[in-house]
């Protein structure tokens, strides 16, 4: 398996919205031990997403392999020319090909395309390679708290992007 036999699409299909929110659900059980509260948290956001979708600000970018979702990333506009990273997920068999440094990128692409000024997304402690390249693309450590959200006890944590509009 390589990069260059995958496609890439931003626009949203019936099912997708479903698909991506079972497969959040489904790895993160397997991988994490993530109850239905994080599958229910991931189809809330979804469902923000969509509701509040402006093709100009927010996009998603969907990797598909023979027809299947296979990886996911989401860029949603923010109050204060803000922006927020969403929806990450590769399938397990496709991690180690380059394909979250390729979401990352087109994710990274559009936010400067757009002008915005700042970014944030929330992780858990636990998703250290997604850390890594966060932290690659500038991402810092701003905030931390105990959570049983998910169904489990873990760490939340929110990473902040701030661009430098002084240097443009």
């Amino acid at each position: 398996m390589q990069l260059s036999d995958l496609t890439f699409r931003t626009e949203l299909k019936p099912g997708d919205l479903g698909y991506i929110t079972y497969r959040h659900g489904a790895i993160y059980k397997e991988e994490c031990n993530y109850g239905l509260e994080f599958e229910s948290y991931v189809a809330h956001g979804l469902y923000e997403f969509y509701s509040q979708y402006d093709p100009k600000k927010d996009r998603v970018w969907l990797a598909e392999h023979e027809g299947r979702i296979v990886g996911s990333i989401g860029l949603m506009h923010r109050p204060g020319n803000a922006a927020q990273l969403r929806f990450f997920l590769l399938e397990p068999e496709y991690r180690g090909i380059g394909l979250g440094k390729k979401l990352m990128k087109l994710c990274m692409d559009f936010y400067k395309e757009k002008g915005y000024t700042s970014a944030y997304l929330w992780t858990t402690h636990e998703q250290e390679p997604a850390i890594a390249l966060y932290e690659r693309y500038g991402f810092k450590l701003t905030e931390e708290k105990p959570s049983e959200a998910f169904g489990k006890p873990l760490i939340e944590q929110r990473y902040d992007l701030v661009t430098d509009t002084k240097s443009t």
